[in-house]
């Protein structure tokens, strides 16, 4: 199956979730995309013991995933890509939505 996940926030525990089902799906042989929108650019900057971000972004690129992110969304945070995040437009998320069996979103 093929799983589109879209992310808009950059809460820690809602971030760390999104990542934890696709790390979880990627080791049932699912193929995942994220694609980060909204304050989901931001994940790069989220620090926080408990809810460790980061590593499950970390596993789920190790795992083969990826990860896409809005390009107007990171312009307006004066970001640019990097290995987590990227660079993506509207019409990459279009492509995701019609490639996936499903599409979830968090935050």
């Amino acid at each position: 199956m093929k799983i589109g996940i879209v992310i808009g926030t950059n809460e820690p525990e809602v971030v760390w979730n999104a990542f934890r089902f696709g790390n979880t799906s990627l080791k049932a042989n699912h193929k995942v995309k994220v694609f980060l929108i909204n304050k989901g650019v931001e994940i790069e900057e989220i620090k926080d013991e408990k809810y460790n971000a980061k590593e499950q972004a970390d596993l789920f690129l190790e795992n083969k995933g990826r990860i896409l992110a809005c390009g107007t969304c990171l312009k307006s945070r004066e970001k640019e890509s990097s290995k987590v995040c990227l660079i993506s437009s509207m019409k990459d998320l279009l492509k995701m939505v019609e490639e996936s069996d499903k599409v979830l979103t968090f935050g």
